[in-house]
């Protein structure tokens, strides 16, 4: 249990939290829409602090990142709880788990030692996934100042849904922004998740690239029915386009049935290969097909001069044609972030 960092007090011993766009007015005893933030005697508590349900040294390309120290391990930490409930939630078990089950089937890891084990499993940087980094903020917060002090990049896995001041808070120490936008419609989001306001999502991705310099890629898991129209894929192709920019990796994602929508069935391949066709047209230069390995989209092919800069099968990853973020042939920009003398920079060195 963990003061939280960002709430006000309110009048009859409430409190307002700020650490995401729910601002959860919490009274005494209550608990925060996550079930992760609880009002305890007038004084909001984050309850999960250094709580780990999962941990793995996976490859970055995991998460998915394909333009961000491709081929690198990262270590990868999640805790209990969310504050989305989607209803096709691959990690239920845990997204679902409210402060009752904190200390069932756990493990304690203060910031200090998830440091010396990503260090230890020779990672390259330290991910918060597996379900909504944002809902434990302080344990984020506090590990990605000493992932930064010991030469680790940093990785929010997110449902974009961090308030801005929180966003704020971390950005000095967060690189790398890689969030779902699920889709583009009220009602799909209100479907999906219980969310009624969504938009704001895309103001804080564009916050974290414009004002913190985060590298990030959008991921859209495309499910049958429900935001596969063109109308929603064509909105956020643009969207990507005119706010991230035309060199945004766009991972347009196979869904298959789990949690609350085993009704529905797999996407159909054709479904992805059509996302693939509208984020072209709209003139994105990097959109990927997951969750189909071997799929000839999963390549970084260079917009340019057609040579291939990185091929990829599943998780295994080979570089072929980049230098520092460039196209080895012809020079191209291609978007990559990778590392030069422990700092992260942009197109200043090959990886290996």
């Amino acid at each position: 249990m963990h003061e939280a960092l960002l709430y006000e007090k309110l009048p009859n011993s409430r409190l307002q939290c700020h650490t995401c766009q729910w601002r959860c007015k919490i009274g005494p005893g209550k608990f925060g829409a996550c079930g992760m933030y609880q009002n305890r005697d007038g004084t909001l508590y984050n309850l999960n602090y250094a709580i780990v349900s999962s941990v793995a040294a996976d490859p970055v390309e995991k998460k998915p990142l394909f333009h961000f120290f491709p081929g690198s391990l990262v270590f990868s930490l999640g805790t209990l709880g969310c504050n989305f409930h989607c209803r096709h939630c691959q990690n239920w078990e845990i997204s679902t788990a409210d402060s009752s089950a904190l200390q069932r089937g756990c493990q304690e890891m203060p910031p200090q030692a998830a440091i010396e084990l990503a260090k230890s499993y020779q990672c390259q940087g330290v991910a918060w996934t597996y379900n909504e980094p944002s809902i434990w903020f302080e344990y984020t917060l506090d590990s990605a100042k000493l992932a930064k002090e010991n030469g680790l990049y940093t990785v929010y896995v997110t449902n974009g849904y961090l308030s801005p001041g929180a966003l704020d808070t971390i950005g000095p120490y967060l690189d790398a922004w890689r969030v779902d936008i699920k889709g583009f419609s009220d009602s799909f989001y209100r479907d999906l998740a219980r969310v009624p306001r969504w938009r704001e999502i895309l103001e804080v991705t564009k916050r974290a690239k414009a004002k913190w310099d985060m590298h990030v890629e959008v991921v859209t898991n495309i499910i049958p029915t429900m935001n596969d129209d063109d109308q929603q894929l064509e909105g956020l192709a643009h969207w990507i386009r005119d706010e991230l920019g035309e060199l945004t990796p766009w991972h347009v994602t196979r869904f298959y049935p789990h949690h609350h929508l085993m009704q529905l069935p797999p996407t159909p391949i054709t479904t992805l290969e059509h996302a693939y066709d509208i984020g072209q047209k709209a003139g994105l230069k990097f959109i990927y097909t997951g969750n189909v390995p071997g799929h000839k989209n999963e390549k970084t092919v260079c917009y340019s001069c057609g040579k291939l800069i990185v091929e990829r099968f599943g998780y295994q990853t080979k570089l072929v044609g980049l230098e520092g973020s460039r196209c080895r042939s012809c020079g191209a920009e291609l978007n990559f972030r990778t590392t030069s003398s422990g700092k992260l920079k942009r197109g200043e060195a090959s990886l290996p």
